[in-house]
């Protein structure tokens, strides 16, 4: 529920399918909505803004300033101080005393400087906020206060400038007036204004000088009000413009990450996922085998050799394709031979492990194989996001090419998920755990078959008289030149090396 929802009506049907349905007011509203003031320069508007609030100051009329930024609520507070105007600020500057600055802005002469989202969810009491159980003398001063303030006007609300959605200014104004009781609000706008300059700087301009306005002097009518309205009319639908066009590209996203959040919480949620593995690699197998034989091709087409290949460069699997082939067997039994000999691989290192392990392991490179795709994903989603508003130039919709193109790639991303998982689990090397007795035992043995060779080597050495002297056969080698084992390393670092 909200009390600013009717201009954005058509959004709210449009993207989240709500209705929008006007509550009429528990009291009919008596505030004085005066038509917006235009000066030609921004210090011509702030100096009314300080005679408007001085005024109001003199009558005991408490005032709210709204402005668009803390910087401008900085700038209207010193140009009140210079003026001797006790005021109030409240930006984001004051949060901890936002909810005490803005109950008691509506006493009797006080003024309150105010950004847009300052002080919201906070109800403004005409004369002051009356404490929780008053005493009877407390409220009779309180009602004094409430009705001075009620003759005086009530709340006056000043907006500094028209912001680009009618729904802020709304929310502006309605902080006077509330529940029947009696205010006045009014803005105050400069041809140097954000919206002024874009949308209507110029026509006003003409329009101004036709006039002969001189310096101070301020253009107000109702025509004028309506084309400032226009202008914010035509902001607003340029940004409900920009965030359905967003949305769009967030769905085609959303619906990405719904399928891959629930491929990944089901993996995670079992700790068995043999089956999913099963099928997966018969599905990847499958496809490697139709790229290089295929029963609507010719027997001398296929490329067999290709198929030798990729299996046991990728999967490990050397497996003799030319001879069972030559033993007469179709295109479907050769798949049905590739497959089984796969799940034959697999089902010895999982004895090699245990089952126990084996399953684990599967788990883990599933979901770590599945994580760092899915991060590339994204980022190329985002490139493609980036530079896919050019294909307007070519009379495309650049909507609908990145609807095609991300489909293609999320395709791709899955079926390269499920290929990187089948290489990774098919050609991972499983080595036999030794126990640390036969580790032990092995080292001892090792130990005494050097030391007897070395005891050896010394005996003979000792018998042999006739040295022969060593004599080299090849060239010798440099300690820079390139190491003779083709390592591309020089040699002394290589097997030139000095032995510590």
């Amino acid at each position: 529920m909200t009390g600013t929802a009717d201009t954005e009506a058509v959004e709210f049907q449009a993207i989240y399918n709500l209705e929008t349905v006007v509550v009429p007011p528990n009291k009919p509203s008596t505030r004085n909505d005066m038509s917006d003031q235009i000066y030609l320069t921004l210090a011509e508007k702030l100096e009314a803004i300080a005679r408007d609030v001085e005024a109001c100051k003199k009558t005991g009329q408490p005032v709210l300033v709204g402005t668009s930024s803390i910087e401008n609520s900085e700038a209207i507070s010193a140009l009140l101080t210079n003026k001797s105007i006790k005021h109030e600020v409240l930006n984001a500057k004051q949060h901890e005393r936002e909810a005490q600055i803005i109950t008691n802005a509506g006493a009797i002469g006080a003024v309150t400087i105010a950004t847009n989202m300052a002080g919201r969810g906070t109800d403004i009491v005409l004369g002051g906020k009356l404490e929780a159980d008053p005493s009877d003398e407390k409220k009779a001063n309180w009602q004094v206060q409430h009705d001075a303030v009620i003759k005086a006007g009530g709340l006056h609300i000043v907006g500094t400038e028209r912001n680009e959605s009618r729904r802020v200014d709304n929310q502006l104004r309605g902080r006077s007036g509330r529940q029947g009781d009696v205010g006045s609000t009014r803005f105050y706008l400069s041809l140097e204004d954000n919206l002024m300059r874009i949308f209507a700087s110029e026509k006003m301009a003409s329009m101004m000088q036709r006039l002969g306005m001189e310096k101070g002097e301020a253009i107000e009518h109702k025509m004028v009000n309506r084309a400032i309205e226009n202008a914010q009319k035509k902001v607003e639908g340029m940004n409900y413009d920009a965030r359905k066009n967003l949305l769009e590209y967030d769905n085609v996203s959303n619906d990405q990450r719904k399928i891959i959040y629930g491929l990944r919480d089901e993996l995670m949620s079992t700790d068995n996922v043999q089956d999913r593995f099963i099928t997966m690699r018969s599905i990847v197998i499958s496809n490697l085998f139709g790229n290089y034989i295929s029963t609507a091709q010719i027997e001398e087409d296929w490329d067999v050799e290709g198929l030798h290949h990729a299996l046991s460069s990728d999967y490990a699997a050397d497996f003799p394709l030319q001879e069972w082939l030559t033993e007469g067997i179709d295109v479907d039994e050769l798949e049905t031979r590739i497959k089984q000999g796969l799940a034959y691989i697999c089902d010895r290192k999982e004895e090699v492990v245990g089952t126990e392990q084996m399953r684990g392991f599967e788990k883990a490179v599933m979901l770590q194989t599945l994580d760092h795709f899915w991060k590339e994903h994204l980022a190329a989603m985002d490139y493609l996001r980036h530079s896919v508003n050019l294909r307007g130039y070519a009379q495309k919709n650049p909507t609908q090419e990145y609807k095609r193109e991300s489909f293609e790639m999320f395709e791709t991303l899955l079926n390269t998920i499920n290929v990187e998982i089948v290489k990774a689990l098919s050609s991972v090397s499983i080595n036999e755990q030794t126990s640390a007795d036969d580790i032990e035992q092995q080292d001892n043995h090792d130990a005494h078959t050097e030391h007897k060779a070395i005891t050896t080597a010394k005996d003979t050495n000792t018998n042999n008289k006739n040295t022969q002297t060593f004599q080299r056969n090849s060239k010798k080698v440099g300690r820079n030149d390139p190491c003779p084992c083709g390592s591309g390393k020089k040699y002394k670092q290589c097997h030139g090396r000095p032995l510590h």
